[in-house]
């Protein structure tokens, strides 16, 4: 009797060990795709949105304007992205045109931020005043826009992340109708 109970137990404490071995096996499973599902933090996207003119001035060789620019900060990551001031800048053939101050905010977990920025633009630093001249008479001109959105991922208040959105739009001023086409953003 002695030797039927003695294999009775070892045959429990077998079992018992093997349920505790599945637990561990499937905790570390729920963990690693928990690290690698949740915890991944990737870079946020910073886009314009829409864009309008208003207040536009063209002559033969300059112009002026004001640029109401839509801006949205994606933030995809499961943790707030806080980001610092920064500047968006409209360039023309690589001079900056027009420069605008983005404020600190917070873009929310899993969600998008949008915003309004107004860039006021004028022709007064271009150097190269044939290829101005040349594109006010087709009556379009190519601008471009930049930004960095430089902050911090949080995630659950434990987790801190030093992070950037960077913006490089290009877009097409049609002076005949004051509108903007063709806005592209990567």
């Amino acid at each position: 009797m002695t030797s039927d109970t003695g294999s009775v137990r070892r045959k429990k404490s077998l079992k018992c060990l093997a349920y505790v071995a599945a637990f561990v096996v499937f905790q570390t499973g729920i963990i690693l795709l928990f690290v690698l599902l949740v915890l991944k933090i990737r870079d946020p996207k910073v886009r314009i949105a829409s864009i309008s003119v208003e207040n536009q001035h063209f002559s033969t060789n300059s112009f002026s304007m004001d640029l109401k620019a839509r801006v949205t900060v994606k933030n995809t990551n499961f943790g707030h992205f806080k980001f610092d001031n920064s500047t968006a800048t409209i360039s023309y053939f690589g001079t900056a045109v027009g420069e605008a101050t983005i404020l600190k905010a917070r873009a929310r977990s899993r969600s998008t931020k949008r915003f309004n920025i107004t860039v006021p633009i004028s022709s007064s630093k271009v150097n190269n005043h044939r290829q101005l001249r040349r594109d006010l008479n087709s009556g379009v001109l190519n601008l471009s826009s930049t930004a960095k959105l430089s902050g911090k991922i949080y995630l659950f208040k434990i987790f801190k992340k030093k992070k950037s959105a960077e913006m490089s739009c290009t877009m097409e001023l049609h002076t005949n109708t004051s509108s903007i086409e063709n806005l592209s953003c990567k």
